[in-house]
């Protein structure tokens, strides 16, 4: 089933990599840049590890016009070949990508 999506969407994306850090200066330029919180997806978890959940759930969910945003493309990527595929997926679903930083 494909799902609809009658306007973008500003979906983003938060990850800390130790659990002594915070999400709260990147949650915070997140929605300064536009997304609502209920369409942040967050975790804690090191970027070296492939099997990140919440990137997944992001690409899987994606529809035309919608927008992925992280406050700066580490967050997102392991490197820029994972990087290359990220993006790749985000665009064949004709959805956008765009990375900070994001002044308050």
């Amino acid at each position: 089933m494909i799902e609809s999506h009658p306007e973008k969407r500003l979906i983003g994306y938060a990850r800390i990599s130790t659990y002594g850090q915070t999400l709260d200066a990147q949650l915070e330029q997140l929605r300064a840049a536009g997304s609502s919180s209920r369409k942040i997806y967050c975790e804690k978890v090191t970027g070296a590890r492939a099997d990140r959940r919440e990137p997944l759930k992001i690409l899987d969910r994606l529809g035309p016009g919608d927008v992925v945003t992280v406050t700066r493309i580490d967050r997102l990527a392991r490197s820029t070949f994972d990087l290359f595929g990220i993006v790749k997926r985000i665009v064949d679903t004709k959805a956008q990508f765009r990375a900070g930083p994001y002044r308050l």
